[in-house]
């Protein structure tokens, strides 16, 4: 009885992330027309790294470094993982969408997917509560907007999530499937993948002691080499794109050369972010800069919530590998924002909090920041003037 009960409520938490989505979506582009020069929504869906990866899609990778006409190196499509572009190649070639029509609706397409994994990896890991308000904060999170632009971060939550959910339910072909679909959809995959490791270690744990106590139930658990295979797939899919493009340059560190010259994302162990947050609150002038170094705490706050709430260990360590990618590295500031999407976990607490809310409240809360949220990435690819 419980079963049948509750069957109706599983299909409709499928329509609900949906609507959650399309609804975020449909208010971003409006306040994007509203906000935007001659209300040109198109150009800013497709604006910087959309560029790269349009190009990407119609003309390839390059087959070498670049060079500024001075002579100095610059950076090139060969920094874009190509999970991404791929799909968009697929989408253009099977459809004849126009090239930048089909990465954006690459992006729109896997936007969709990432919210209803999102929700359902949510409601396995708490409650359906919980499911929907991650979700909600997912969609309408500051930099959101990225989840409508052609760039590859929709498509990367979608394989994380999905990676996570698979692995939680013990699928573990799936599990390894979508975990190699993150490692080469974005560098943060190597994160992604460590997850997926401790995860693989859990269950093979699990398994060997199920084995040893010689319980009925040990009949159930997967081979002991399913979890370990499919963490392997996806290890590789990072250090195998970065060994490609050695390969195809002719330089073994090729990938972060042409990181470093194109973005600065030279690794430095956080100095840049503190020096940044540091200089932002005491003398920082345009309130971007401020509300980002603010961002920056929160961020931080929220991920020490997140380890005392004691988050499932695999989700944890993915969340908390990829903040320390994205606070570690030098580069733009004002890109923060957007490399903080896919790092789930620290909008796990605030999920927590709003699930276990009363729902006029958690309505009220999650209106309020999606008001804030839409209307800030909005900004930031309107009337913001730098790359974001």
């Amino acid at each position: 009885m419980t079963e049948v009960a509750r069957r109706p409520r599983t299909q409709f938490l499928w329509a609900l992330p949906l609507a959650v989505y399309a609804l975020s979506r449909l208010l971003q582009l409006l306040l994007v027309w509203w906000m935007a020069d001659n209300g040109e929504v198109r150009s800013r869906l497709l604006a910087w790294d959309g560029g790269h990866f349009v190009r990407l899609a119609e003309e390839g990778y390059p087959t070498g470094y670049s060079y500024t006409t001075e002579g100095a190196l610059t950076g090139n499509g060969l920094a874009f993982f190509p999970g991404y572009p791929m799909l968009v190649r697929i989408v253009h070639l099977a459809t004849g969408l126009e090239v930048g029509t089909a990465a954006i609706t690459v992006a729109w397409i896997a936007g969709a997917f990432a919210a209803i994994l999102v929700c359902a990896l949510g409601t396995r890991l708490y409650d359906e509560r919980v499911g929907v308000a991650l979700t909600a904060l997912f969609c309408t999170q500051p930099m959101s907007m990225a989840l409508s632009m052609a760039y590859s971060e929709a498509l990367f939550v979608a394989m994380v999530a999905g990676m996570f959910l698979f692995a939680h339910r013990g699928d573990w072909l799936f599990a390894g499937l979508f975990g190699l679909g993150a490692a080469l959809s974005r560098p943060t995959g190597a994160a992604a993948a460590l997850g997926l490791a401790v995860a693989a270690a859990m269950a093979v744990y699990r398994i060997h002691k199920s084995d040893k106590s010689d319980k009925s139930d040990s009949l159930d658990n997967p081979p002991i080499w399913h979890p370990i295979l499919a963490a392997a797939v996806a290890l590789a899919g990072v250090p195998g794109y970065l060994l490609w493009v050695g390969m195809r340059v002719g330089d073994l560190g090729a990938w972060f050369d042409i990181q470093t010259a194109g973005w600065g994302t030279t690794f430095d162990y956080g100095t840049s972010t503190f020096n940044f947050v540091r200089d932002a609150l005491r003398t920082g002038e345009g309130w971007i800069q401020v509300s980002i170094a603010w961002m920056v705490i929160g961020v931080v706050a929220l991920a020490a919530i997140a380890v005392v709430q004691r988050v499932w260990p695999p989700l944890l360590v993915y969340g908390l590998i990829a903040l320390v990618l994205v606070l570690g590295q030098g580069g733009y500031y004002h890109s923060k924002p957007r490399l903080l999407v896919p790092v789930l976990v620290i909008l796990v607490p605030p999920a927590i909090a709003l699930g276990r809310a009363k729902p006029r409240t958690a309505a009220l809360v999650l209106s309020g920041c999606a008001a804030f949220g839409l209307w800030y990435g909005s900004y930031l690819i309107t009337v913001w003037h730098y790359a974001i």
